[in-house]
């Protein structure tokens, strides 16, 4: 019950690596705010943390919506932890790619993440403590055919990352990211059995992880055991395979 007190925001918590974060949270004794677009799916992440013992609310936000960004971080409140997880990712080479998709790759990669922060993180730092962890992507450091746009926004993103650290450092707010390799989710699990096979091979372990193995290492940045750590990105990715 390390975070027993705590207020954590989790977006884009109803699935994948944001429920993994705000169950694993809760765990850890804090109140949750389980944020989507799905209220159905919202309310049964809520459910599920409040059935062992957790504290949840769900908050439904369009994080492509400047307005409905800034709602959000009103009716989060004052909150001590955020994960900014929700995302998008269309893959498609640069001569496919369409201006709409330009925009909303950038609008909820980057810049959602920029109005929440900008918004809460001056109270965690007037407070004097908070942690803010970004999910970025293995694909922001590691070149991949067909993802310009994902990779170019979560790029932003770790950019940001230090640069949130550098500015908020002396007044006891960290800030981190985490760059997750192949996963299992939603998408991946419409996947067939040769295509997932391959995308495991890319990693020296040889296996796509759980979104429970990177929530781990979510909370880990977001609790006091990181205490020292600010401005890192850490890749949660099966290792990368040597040159043989």
């Amino acid at each position: 019950m390390e975070m027993s007190g705590l207020t954590a925001l989790v977006t884009g918590a109803t699935a994948g690596i944001g429920r993994a974060v705000a169950i694993q949270l809760a765990q850890e004794g804090a109140e949750v705010v389980v944020h989507g677009r799905d209220a159905r799916r919202g309310l049964e992440v809520v459910a599920q943390i409040e059935a062992a013992g957790g504290t949840a609310r769900f908050v439904q936000a369009d994080l492509t919506s400047t307005d409905d960004v800034l709602r959000l971080a009103k009716e989060a409140g004052e909150v001590d932890v955020l994960i900014n997880n929700a995302g998008i990712y269309k893959f498609l080479p640069t001569s496919e790619m369409t201006d709409e998709l330009f925009d909303l790759h950038m609008n909820l990669n980057a810049k959602a993440p920029y109005l929440l922060v900008r918004s809460l993180a001056p109270g965690m730092a007037e407070r004097g403590h908070g942690s803010i962890v970004n999910i970025s992507t293995l694909a922001a450091a590691v070149t991949t055919k067909g993802t310009g746009m994902y990779s170019a926004s979560k790029a932003a993103l770790e950019q940001l990352t230090e640069v949130w650290a550098a500015e908020y450092a002396g007044r006891g707010l960290r800030v981190n990211a985490v760059a997750p390799g192949p996963i299992h989710t939603p998408g991946t699990d419409e996947m067939d059995a040769a295509t997932l096979k391959a995308v495991a091979e890319t990693t020296a372990m040889r296996r796509i992880a759980e979104p429970e193995e990177v929530a781990e290492a979510v909370i880990f940045l977001a609790s006091r055991r990181a205490s020292y750590i600010t401005g890192v990105v850490l890749e949660v990715a099966g290792g990368r395979l040597g040159i043989s």
